[in-house]
C-alpha cells in the first residue's frame, strides 16, 4: 500500500509546476490584454445598436452618462490599444502605463470639447451635456473664467498630445528578432508550459580584441617536467608557436530549447514516466537535456523510449545516458541544428593544458557541455582508436600527435610511426622526433615491435640497476646526477660515468587491420607483449583501425588496451566490440566520439578537435626547419640500431634475440673486460664511448660467447675468460670438450 501511495504522489507532483496568469510569460500576458481590449470594444459597439442585451444597454447608458457623445469613439480607442498590445506582446510592461495614459488624455479631451459646444447651446447639467458629466466638470471652470476659445485650444492640445503618445508607443515597440520568430511556440503550449530551469553553456564568440592581442600572445612552452632534462644538443630547440594553428569561429545553435524540454517532458508523461526537467548543456555538437525521474521509475523504461523521443523531437539520432556519471540525473543528447568546429589552438590555450606537468598530455576536444577534454597517455597507458571510414580517426591521430609535439622536444619523446596505407603520415617524415623513417611494410613493423620488446627488456634492466620503479623516477635521478657532474670532466672530456636520459617512445599504428591480415600472430604478440609491460619504461602504443571486428581487435588486445576511442560505427555489435557498450552507432560522425579509460566508468561523449592538413604542414615544417638550422639530432644509438634492423629481411628481427652477428667493437670490448676483470654496461660506455644500448648489446654477445656470466642484479658480471689469445683480431677455434674439463677459456 505504501508503494502505491508513493507512486500516486509522484504522479501528482509535476502538476505543481503549472501556474496561471501571474506565472505566464510576458508575451502571453500581452496577448490576453489585447484580446480583452478588443472584446470590450466589441461589447461597447454592439451596445450602440441594442445587440448586447440588458447588460450591454446598461453599459451604454453608463458610458453615455459619463462621457456623452465621446462614447461613440470608445470602440476605436479600445481597438487601437488592443492592436498595440498585440504587436508588443513580448514587452507588455513597457507599454501598459503609457497606453492607458494616452487613452485617458484623448477621451477626456474629447469629452471636454463636446461639452464646450453644449455650453454654447446653453445646455444645463440637467439636460445631459454633450460631453457627459466628466466633460462638464473638466470644461466648466475654464469656460467660466477663460471662455470658449481658450477651452477649445487647451483640450485640443490634450487630444493631440494623447495621439502623439500613441504614435511614440507604436514606434518604440521593438519587433521580434529572427531567432525569436524561428523559436515561436504555439500559444496553448506556452500557457500550459511548466517552469523549467535552463542553463546554456556560452558558445565560442569572436573576440573583437583578439587580433590586437595576437601580436603579444606568448608561445606555448613546455613546463619543466620531473625527470626530463634538455641536453646541450637541444638547447636551441623551440616549441612550435600557437599562431600556426587556427582559432574557433562561431557558436553552436541548439534550436528551440524550451520547446524541446516541453516535448521531452510530455512524451515521457504520456508513458506514465513523470520527470522533473533540469538544466540544459549546449555543446559543440549536441545539447544535453537533463531530467530527474520520479521515485520508483526504472531507468530501463526511459532508455527503451529512444525511438519515441526521436519521433517526438523530429530529430535522429538521439542518445540517452542513464544515469549521468556523478549525478542522479538522466541525460538526453539531441543534435544541434547548427554545429561548431572545435580547434586545437583554443584547447592548447586552456589553463589546464598549459599548467599540466605531464609530458604526454594531449587534447581530445570538448564534451557535451563545451568543456575542454584532455587525456594523459602516460596514465592510459595505451590507446585504441576505432571507427568507420570518414568519421575522423586520422584527424584524431593528427590532433594527438600535435599535442605531443607541442609539449615535447626530441630528447624527451621519440616517435615510431606505422602507416600501411602510405598516405596519412608522410607529412611527418624527417621531423626530429622520429626514431626511424615512417614504416610502410608489415615485415618492418614486426621487426620494429621485436626491437621495442628488446628495448623494453633493456630498460627494465636499467631501472632495476638504478633501483627505480618507472621512467619518471629514473630520469629524475639521472637529471640530478647530471647536474652534479656537469662541471666535473676528466682530461678526455668524458665524465666519470656517462648518463643517459630515457626518452618516451610513442608507437602510432594507423591501420591495424592490414597488419593483422598480413602477419596477424606476430603483430598481435608484439602489441600484447608491449601493452602488458611497457608502461613503466615509457613505451606507449596508439593503435587505430577502421574495421572494429573481433578478428582485428582480439580479446588479448582488448584486455591489455583499456583506453579506447570509438567514432561512429555501423552497428551496435561493432560498438560493443570496441567499448563493450552500445552507443557508438548513434554518433553523428565528423569527429563525434565516445572515450573510455580506466579512470572513468562510462563512455564520455566528446566532439574531437579538427585540424587541417595546412595546420599539420605548418607545424611539421617548423620542426624540420629547426632540425636543418640547428642540427638538433646528435648521434642516437636507439635510432641507429632500429634503422639497421629495419633494413634487413624476414630474419632480421630475430637478430635482436640471437647473437650470431658480431659487432665491430666486440674484440675491443672482450679485451677490456678481461683486462679489468669486470664487465658492466657503464664501463663499456666510458671506455668505448658508446651509448647504453650498444654497450648492453656487446654484453649480450660476450655472454653468448662465454666470456662473461649472466647478470646478477646491480653487481658487475663475472668474467670467465682469464687470458686473451695471442693472435689479435681473430677468434680461436673451440677445442673439444672433455667430460672433466672445467676450463671456460674456450672462446
Amino acid at each position: 500500500m505504501a508503494k502505491k501511495k508513493n507512486n500516486h504522489q509522484a504522479k501528482k507532483e509535476p502538476t505543481k509546476d503549472y501556474g496561471f496568469l501571474p506565472d505566464l510569460p510576458k508575451s502571453i500576458k500581452g496577448y490576453l490584454i489585447s484580446l480583452a481590449l478588443i472584446l470590450i470594444a466589441a461589447i461597447v459597439l454592439f451596445s450602440f445598436f441594442g445587440l448586447a442585451g440588458k447588460g450591454g444597454l446598461q453599459i451604454f447608458n453608463s458610458l453615455l452618462f459619463l462621457f456623452g457623445k465621446a462614447t461613440y469613439l470608445l470602440p476605436l480607442f479600445f481597438v487601437l490599444a488592443g492592436v498595440i498590445f498585440f504587436i508588443g506582446s513580448h514587452q507588455p510592461n513597457r507599454i501598459l502605463k503609457m497606453t492607458g495614459f494616452a487613452f485617458s488624455l484623448c477621451l477626456l479631451g474629447l469629452s471636454a470639447i463636446l461639452n464646450s459646444f453644449g455650453t454654447i447651446e446653453k445646455l444645463s447639467v440637467r439636460s445631459r451635456p454633450l460631453g457627459g458629466f466628466v466633460g462638464y466638470f473638466l470644461s466648466f471652470p475654464i469656460l467660466r473664467f477663460f471662455g470658449f476659445w481658450v477651452n477649445l485650444i487647451i483640450f485640443m492640445l490634450m487630444i493631440i498630445f494623447g495621439f502623439l503618445v500613441f504614435w511614440q508607443i507604436a514606434k518604440k515597440i521593438q519587433p521580434r528578432t529572427a531567432q525569436e520568430l524561428s523559436e515561436k511556440i504555439p500559444i496553448l503550449k506556452k500557457i500550459l508550459e511548466p517552469k523549467l530551469k535552463i542553463r546554456e553553456i556560452p558558445g565560442v564568440r569572436e573576440d573583437p580584441n583578439r587580433q590586437a592581442r595576437e601580436a603579444s600572445l606568448p608561445n606555448l612552452k613546455t613546463k619543466p617536467i620531473p625527470g626530463l632534462m634538455t641536453g646541450s644538443g637541444l638547447s636551441l630547440y623551440k616549441n612550435p608557436p600557437l599562431d600556426l594553428l587556427e582559432l574557433e569561429k562561431g557558436e553552436p545553435i541548439a534550436g528551440d530549447i524550451r520547446n524541446n524540454m516541453v516535448i521531452i517532458k510530455n512524451t515521457l508523461e504520456n508513458f506514465d514516466i513523470p520527470v522533473e526537467m533540469g538544466e540544459v548543456n549546449t555543446g559543440p555538437t549536441v545539447t544535453q537535456y537533463t531530467l530527474k525521474p520520479a521515485e520508483g521509475i526504472k531507468l530501463s523504461k526511459i532508455t527503451a523510449l529512444n525511438n519515441d523521443l526521436s519521433l517526438a523531437l523530429a530529430t535522429h539520432p538521439i542518445r540517452i545516458e542513464a544515469p549521468i556519471p556523478g549525478k542522479s540525473l538522466v541525460g538526453i543528447e539531441v543534435p544541434n541544428s547548427s554545429r561548431t568546429m572545435v580547434r586545437l589552438r583554443n584547447l592548447f590555450e586552456d589553463e589546464a593544458f598549459k599548467n599540466s606537468a605531464s609530458p604526454l598530455l594531449f587534447s581530445l576536444g570538448r564534451d557535451v557541455a563545451g568543456i575542454p577534454a584532455f587525456a594523459d597517455l602516460s596514465r592510459m597507458p595505451h590507446l585504441l582508436v576505432a571507427g568507420a571510414t570518414g568519421t575522423g580517426k586520422t584527424i584524431c591521430l593528427n590532433s594527438i600527435l600535435l599535442g605531443l609535439l607541442y609539449r615535447n622536444s626530441p630528447e624527451t619523446m621519440r616517435l615510431i610511426m606505422v602507416d600501411p596505407k602510405r598516405v596519412e603520415f608522410p607529412v611527418y617524415q624527417d621531423i626530429p622526433h622520429l626514431l626511424s623513417p615512417i614504416i610502410y611494410d608489415s615485415q618492418k613493423t614486426v621487426n620494429a615491435l621485436k626491437w621495442l620488446t628488446k628495448e623494453m627488456e633493456r630498460r627494465f634492466e636499467v631501472l632495476a640497476a638504478a633501483k627505480t620503479r618507472d621512467i619518471a623516477s629514473y630520469n629524475k635521478i639521472i637529471s640530478q646526477k647530471m647536474s652534479k657532474t656537469k662541471s666535473g670532466r676528466d682530461s678526455e672530456g668524458i665524465s666519470e660515468e656517462i648518463l643517459e636520459i630515457m626518452p618516451y617512445i610513442v608507437v602510432i599504428i594507423d591501420e591495424l587491420a592490414d597488419l593483422m591480415a598480413a602477419r596477424g600472430k606476430e603483430v598481435e604478440a608484439g602489441i600484447v607483449r608491449l601493452a602488458q609491460m611497457a608502461r613503466a619504461v615509457g613505451i606507449h602504443l596508439i593503435v587505430a583501425t577502421q574495421r572494429p571486428s573481433v578478428e582485428v581487435i582480439t580479446g588479448l588486445i582488448k584486455a591489455n588496451i583499456t583506453s579506447r576511442i570509438t567514432f561512429q560505427v555501423a552497428s551496435q555489435i561493432d560498438s560493443r566490440t570496441v567499448i563493450d557498450a552500445a552507443g557508438a552507432e548513434k554518433l553523428l560522425g565528423a569527429g563525434d566520439m565516445l572515450f573510455i579509460s580506466p579512470e572513468i566508468s562510462k563512455p564520455r561523449r566528446i566532439q574531437g578537435a579538427y585540424v587541417t592538413e595546412k595546420e599539420v604542414k605548418r607545424v611539421t615544417d617548423f620542426l624540420k626547419s629547426q632540425k636543418e638550422d640547428f642540427g638538433l639530432l646528435t648521434e642516437n644509438f636507439l635510432a641507429e640500431e632500429l634503422a639497421r634492423e629495419l633494413k634487413g629481411g624476414e630474419d632480421v628481427g630475430q637478430e635482436l634475440f640471437n647473437s650470431d652477428n658480431e659487432d665491430s667493437l666486440y674484440l675491443e670490448a672482450k679485451q677490456l673486460v678481461i683486462e679489468y676483470k669486470k664487465a658492466s654496461a657503464s664501463m663499456l660506455q666510458r671506455r668505448l664511448r658508446v651509448g647504453y644500448a650498444r654497450a648492453a648489446r656487446l654484453l649480450d654477445i660476450l655472454e653468448e660467447r662465454g666470456v662473461v656470466g649472466p647478470a646478477d642484479g646491480a653487481r658487475p658480471r663475472e668474467v670467465y675468460v682469464k687470458t686473451e689469445p695471442t693472435l689479435e683480431n681473430s677468434v680461436p677455434m673451440p677445442r673439444e670438450k672433455n667430460e672433466d674439463d672445467d676450463d671456460w677459456e674456450k672462446v
